[in-house]
């Protein structure tokens, strides 16, 4: 005798599907020892489907009736919509006054790091600055890609070989196709978060061990 395990499977959609085989799979069917407690009451007759069948017969439905395409069309879309137009960084703004401050990026090491020999490179608690070995070989520079002046302005002023220009806003991908020059995207808001950036065009700089950061205002029509 084998005791079975009951799923509820939410909703006759291929996503409901999916979520009903994984569940399956993951629990699957449990050995056990059989035991007579007696009859307490009324019993029913357990009909069990065939799940592996079932399953097999709704996915085939749902690539017959077009549902599963729809599906993947929809997310394809989704996903490239959101590739060409990330959503931009909340909270930043134009910089209406000029603003600047150095950024330590010292940090201090939670766990002790080993090489593959075991040998102690930084212990636990030790403070260390990246810029002790490795120097910030390109400026960063933040704008607003939506705002043509702060795009210009910062692709007049650096090359791609001293600058990476990072959008907190627009599209890199198009601004990439019509300038013919590469751009990046503060996803998520990570850089312009570590470096309390709140508005744009702000430039980061490596000066000694410290890193230089500042916001600019752009006079009106302003490009270089």
């Amino acid at each position: 005798m084998k005791r079975s395990t009951l799923l509820y499977l939410g909703g006759t959609g291929l996503g409901g599907v999916l979520l009903f085989a994984a569940a399956f799979l993951l629990v699957g069917a449990v050995p056990g020892q059989a035991r007579d407690f007696g009859q307490l009451g009324q019993t029913f007759p357990i009909a069990e489907a065939d799940l592996l069948t079932t399953i097999e017969a709704r996915l085939q439905r749902a690539q017959a009736t077009g549902e599963m395409d729809r599906v993947n069309a929809t997310f394809a879309k989704r996903v490239e919509a959101r590739v060409r137009h990330p959503a931009a960084v909340a909270g930043i703004t134009a910089a209406e006054e000029p603003r600047s401050w150095d950024y330590d990026p010292t940090i201090t090491l939670e766990r002790e790091i080993r090489d593959h020999k075991g040998q102690l490179i930084a212990a636990a608690g030790q403070r260390i600055n990246p810029l002790d070995f490795v120097s910030m070989r390109q400026t960063l520079v933040f704008v607003d890609g939506d705002d043509d002046a702060q795009v210009d302005w910062a692709t007049k002023r650096y090359t791609e070989l001293n600058a990476k220009i990072i959008f907190v806003s627009g599209s890199p991908i198009e601004s990439m196709t019509s300038r013919k020059r590469r751009f990046f995207f503060d996803q998520e808001g990570r850089l312009t978060g570590k470096f309390g950036i709140r508005h744009t065009p702000a430039v980061v700089v490596q000066a000694g061990k410290l890193l230089h950061v500042s916001e600019t205002v752009l006079k009106p029509g302003a490009k270089s």
